[in-house]
C-alpha cells in the first residue's frame, strides 16, 4: 500500500506496512490535514480512531506512525525535542505504520500550519 503525501514545497511517497492499524489509514483515503511540526517531526490530525498495535516508545528516522491520543499520523525525519542522543523520540508510544520511501529529510520544506493531502497511488 503505497500513498502520496503533497505539500507546496514538498512529495514524499510513504510505504504502508501490513498492520491493522495501516489497513484503517488506507481505508480513510484521501484526505487533508493541517501540520503541526515537533524538533524534526510532522504530525497532523486524520479521521482514523483507533488503539495501540505494538506501541514503540524510539523510531527510526524515515517512519511513519500513528500516535493514538491526538488520532495523529506522525512522520520523523530526525530527533524531537525529548529525543536523547543518537535515538528519535515520539511525544508518547506510537504504532509504527510505515516508512517513507527516499530522503525523509524532504519532510524539514512543510512548515507548521501548512496544508498536506495524501491520497492511494494506484497499484500497477
Amino acid at each position: 500500500m503505497r500513498v502520496l503525501l503533497e505539500a507546496a514545497r514538498a512529495q514524499v511517497e510513504i510505504e504502508l506496512n501490513d498492520s491493522a492499524t495501516s489497513q484503517k489509514i488506507w481505508e480513510a483515503l484521501p484526505f487533508e490535514a493541517r501540520v503541526n511540526t515537533w524538533g524534526d517531526e510532522i504530525y497532523f490530525g486524520i479521521p482514523v480512531h483507533t488503539e495501540q498495535e505494538k506501541p514503540q516508545e524510539v523510531v527510526q528516522e524515515g517512519d511513519v506512525a500513528y500516535w493514538p491520543p491526538g488520532k495523529a499520523l506522525c512522520l520523523f525525519f530526525g530527533p524531537t525535542p525529548i529525543s536523547a542522543p543518537g535515538e528519535i523520540r515520539p511525544y508518547s508510544p506510537v504504532t509504527v505504520v510505515g516508512r517513507v520511501a527516499g530522503d525523509p529529510g524532504v519532510l524539514k520544506n512543510i512548515g507548521d500550519g501548512e496544508k498536506v493531502r495524501l491520497r492511494k497511488i494506484p497499484s500497477p
